[in-house]
């Protein structure tokens, strides 16, 4: 056993301190960005805005609302082929791109995200999801992924150290999920004592992602537009959301009316809710590490939409960064005291 005793922060913990800035408008903020990536071929640019790929929130209305400005959506893995052929037949072929299949590690997910790419040559990203990205599975499975799709961006996570963004990258990976249990549904932090303060696992993934060439997604706890930019000023290359984008009508989902208002219920996909919808249950050998929670519901996803990418594009003007790319390198986060901490506090859901 061995104790680390330096500061690791999240986003609650910090705020970013302003600096002169020549720019005049936020509407001067490219918040577009271009990536190569270190494996495969491909050149990709677009606004590196995730959804999860949570069946409340990586859906195909969601992903059509995203592709529409040039975000994207990692698809929920619970659709048929029939069903992907169908979205796709929908969605103009210059937006496939802002698609992610994504993958658990079965022999029977790896076979369906095959006939998935087959569908379309222009879905170019694949996103290999499993709770703990720790396992030496893990790592064998993303090789043989790289082996069978030598031209696809690779993300695979999820991890939360350097060392083990380095084994992912050097094994195939071209971008590794960042988090393990700062999600407003994920109880994995309680039911196993397992985690890692986001913003501080974001800095250290990225400096061990960009120093061989490979880049991440900071996935999970942020709670609002503030919290992203925050995760961009930390270096993370794309931010995956989900709380942030549930409850709206592209969600689809349940539905519930309470005193006249309304609610959509919003889950972990390891909830008792997710695993009694596409497993079966909750196996004997584990425990539920998600909730279920009811969230108002939000309507349209367009005002949601420009209110991330307008406190992102607010964020820049307050640090001089004229295109997103630049926030990180302007970034000084300065430690809310816990006082203010109280006060500043979270959004909860």
């Amino acid at each position: 056993m061995r104790v680390e005793t330096d500061i690791k922060l999240g986003f609650k913990d910090v705020l970013i301190r302003p600096k002169r800035s020549t720019l005049r408008s936020r509407s001067q903020v490219a918040v577009e960005r271009q990536f190569s990536f270190k494996h495969s071929d491909c050149q990709w640019s677009g606004v590196p805005v995730m959804a999860a790929n949570m069946d409340t929130v990586g859906t195909f209305g969601l992903a059509k609302a995203f592709a529409a400005h040039k975000m994207m959506t990692a698809v929920h893995k619970h659709y048929s082929i029939e069903q992907w052929a169908a979205f796709l037949k929908e969605l103009p072929i210059e937006q496939q791109q802002y698609i992610l299949v994504s993958s658990g590690t079965s022999a029977e997910d790896f076979a369906k995200t095959q006939a998935i790419l087959a569908l379309s040559p222009e879905l170019k990203f694949i996103c290999i999801d499993v709770a703990n990205g720790y396992s030496e599975a893990f790592v064998d499975f993303v090789r043989k992924a790289r082996d069978t799709f030598p031209n696809k961006v690779i993300v695979a996570g999820n991890v939360v150290t350097g060392e083990m963004v380095e084994e992912l990258i050097l094994s195939g990976a071209d971008v590794v999920k960042v988090g393990i249990g700062p999600g407003s549904v994920c109880t994995t932090r309680v039911k196993t004592g397992v985690g890692y303060p986001q913003l501080s696992a974001i800095i250290e993934c990225a400096d061990a992602a960009h120093g061989l060439g490979g880049q991440i997604v900071g996935d999970g706890g942020c709670t609002s537009a503030g919290d992203v930019a925050k995760a961009f000023g930390g270096g993370a290359d794309f931010v995956m959301l989900g709380g942030m984008l549930a409850a709206h009508d592209e969600n689809g989902g349940d539905i519930v009316e309470i005193d006249g208002e309304k609610f959509a219920r919003f889950y972990g996909m390891s909830s008792t809710t997710a695993m009694d919808k596409h497993a079966g249950g909750v196996a004997e050998y584990r425990a539920s590490e998600g909730k279920t929670v009811l969230l108002p519901y939000k309507g349209s996803i367009q005002t949601t939409i420009q209110d991330i990418l307008g406190g992102v594009r607010s964020a820049c003007t307050y640090v001089g960064a004229s295109e997103l790319k630049e926030l990180t390198k302007r970034t000084t986060f300065i430690r809310v005291q816990e006082q203010e901490n109280q006060v500043y506090g979270v959004t909860k859901f």
